[in-house]
């Protein structure tokens, strides 16, 4: 349930609640810290239950984008939206259109891009009704679709873990299990098969199965249960959040947990509990900053070579926590919090204006 008790103890600034009859538009946005920066993090589509699962995702999913944006160096704060609906039935052009005005009433206070089930022909959409968005077509001055640049900071931090672990950081002979074959586990799948790994997959949709088979034709699919039990090196979730919890934790046969999902920890303590086994966890919001690093980009002019040059940052990034962690002797998510939370506490006390000027993108057009 959303109170105000919750919000002052997590740190919540704002939360919105959006919507249009007209168009069947149920978002909601959460706006957790602009310390850094404007509120910057995707908008995900989701057939919710009921409006308290889409905010307890909303307020998760908020607050780690704020300690992304943090531990990655870059001048933004955290935010995040959710639009309830079914992505094959409600999505239309009118719904973001309508999503657009809204949040430009935010007035670049929160800045939005893809994420689950919202495509770059959505953020088009909504592009016609703000200028506070990015991850919008390259015609039109955006980076396109950031999967690929996630999923390249996922591999650099799966790296960096192997070189934890194992004395090396290369992933040949390494059996990765791969859950969640969307458009980032494809790209990592990828990654990882050129690298040398064996690759196990599993997913809950036929078309990403089919898809995931057609980019990296060495991997193996697993049943969805099943992907907690095999044997492997690497443990890499790419769906949904809290698949790391009571239920499947004792279960977990590897070395490593890293992958591109956000919220892998159903809650902190199972962050102690990797440990306590002897399991290192690479941070999500640590190593799956890449498509973030890349649409940040856009408010100074985007390239691919710049963009890749940050996201390869994420291994060194991570090394350096890795460190942190062993001279505190804490597990690594608390040592990434700690990282982040300094320079959120660092920057508190200036004053400066918000960094949403995208007018480089739109000679002629006015920006608000």
């Amino acid at each position: 349930m959303l109170t105000f008790d919750r919000l002052y103890s997590e740190g919540h600034e704002e939360v919105v609640f959006f919507s249009d009859p007209s168009c069947n538009l149920k978002a909601i946005v959460a706006i957790h810290d602009t310390t850094l920066g404007p509120a910057l993090g995707g908008t995900r589509m989701w057939p919710y239950a009921s409006i308290d699962d889409a905010v307890e995702d909303v307020l998760r999913l908020s607050k780690g984008m704020t300690y992304k944006a943090a531990v990655s160096g870059l001048n933004l704060g955290g935010g995040k939206a959710v639009i309830i609906g079914d992505p094959k039935e409600d999505k239309s052009e009118a719904l973001f259109r309508s999503y657009g005005r809204y949040l430009e009433s935010l007035n670049g206070r929160y800045i939005t891009a893809e994420d689950v089930n919202i495509g770059v022909e959505d953020i088009e959409h909504v592009f016609t009704e703000t200028s506070n968005v990015v991850g919008v077509a390259k015609i039109h001055g955006g980076s396109g679709n950031p999967s690929p640049y996630t999923a390249r900071g996922v591999f650099k931090g799966i790296e960096a873990s192997c070189n934890k672990v194992y004395g090396d950081r290369s992933v040949k002979g390494k059996v990765v299990a791969l859950q969640g074959a969307g458009s980032v586990g494809r790209n990592l799948g990828s990654y990882l098969e050129k690298a040398g790994a064996k690759v196990l997959f599993t997913d809950i949709n036929e078309t990403n199965i089919e898809l995931f088979k057609e980019k990296v034709p060495t991997s193996e699919f697993v049943g969805v249960d099943d992907i907690y039990d095999v044997n492997c090196d690497i443990y890499a979730p790419c769906a949904l959040g809290a698949t790391v919890n009571d239920k499947t934790i004792d279960r977990l046969k590897c070395k490593i947990v890293a992958g591109a999902a956000n919220n892998q920890l159903a809650e902190s303590r199972h962050g102690d509990i990797l440990k306590e086994k002897g399991i290192l966890y690479a941070p999500d919001y640590l190593i799956n900053a890449g498509g973030l690093m890349n649409v940040s980009i856009e408010f100074e002019g985007w390239s691919d070579e710049k963009a890749i040059r940050m996201v390869d940052s994420i291994y060194d990034t991570t090394m350096k926590i890795f460190k942190l962690s062993d001279e505190e002797n804490v597990a690594v998510h608390k040592a990434t919090d700690m990282l982040a939370e300094k320079r959120i506490e660092s920057i508190r006390n200036l004053k400066g204006g918000y960094l949403g000027n995208l007018r480089h993108r739109f000679p002629g057009r006015k920006v608000r």
